[in-house]
């Protein structure tokens, strides 16, 4: 696992050392008798689970940054207690990707039946479109014409069927892409070439997106 210190990760940490502060509760924790600890290590691994996907992702988008893209993570999302797991402007500066990455069970199929997201028999249609609701409100923070906000979710572990599902949510015009790791890179790749460069748009553009997307903390 890379050392990027994403915020699930530190959310992990963060729920440990709460279980354990105190010297009674660290002694307690290591003996094996600190209920309290042991929830807050299931809980913490459910985080962590979540830290590799988003390691994962990262590794998937370093190549980006050679092709003339910018990428941010771990952003905080306007007027919320969201965060953003990536952040990335486009080199013809006239698209802004909102990612969000989930790390599902690698045993279970993700899929659309009857126009919601399910991975094996659970629905996660409203983790997808919670990423459409953070598309649309950087899209007004941003006010800036002519650029695209597309909202992104990458799959680690579960298989998404046919690598990717287009899922229509309420609220949000367009649709969000699910995508399987595999589908990342082609995706955000073709996506980068349907305008031709434009580095002082692209700059401008991340100015704009490091303006009003300051780095999560919490």
């Amino acid at each position: 696992m890379t050392a990027y210190p994403n915020s699930a990760a530190r959310q992990a940490a963060a729920i440990r050392a709460h279980a354990r502060r105190g010297v009674w509760r660290r002694v307690a924790a290591w003996a094996g008798v600190n209920p309290q600890a042991r929830r807050a290590d299931a809980q913490a691994a459910l985080w962590a689970h979540g830290a590799k996907g988003e390691a994962a992702t990262v590794r998937l988008l370093r190549p980006l940054e050679g092709m003339g893209w910018a990428v941010r993570h771990d952003l905080a999302l306007p007027r919320s207690g969201a965060n953003l797991d990536h952040v990335l402007v486009a080199p013809h500066g006239r698209l802004v990707v909102v990612l969000d990455t989930k790390t599902w069970h690698r045993g279970r199929t993700t899929r659309l039946v009857r126009g919601r997201v399910r991975c094996g028999d659970e629905d996660r249609h409203k983790q997808v479109a919670d990423v459409g609701g953070y598309a649309q409100r950087v899209q007004q923070a941003l006010d800036v014409p002519g650029v695209t906000v597309l909202p992104l979710l990458v799959v680690h572990g579960s298989p998404v069927a046919g690598g990717h599902l287009d899922v229509r949510v309420e609220g949000f015009g367009e649709p969000v892409y699910v995508l399987g790791a595999d589908w990342l890179m082609p995706t955000l790749t073709a996506s980068g070439r349907k305008a031709p460069a434009d580095s002082q748009r692209a700059a401008a553009l991340v100015r704009r997106v490091d303006e009003i997307l300051p780095r999560y903390s919490k």
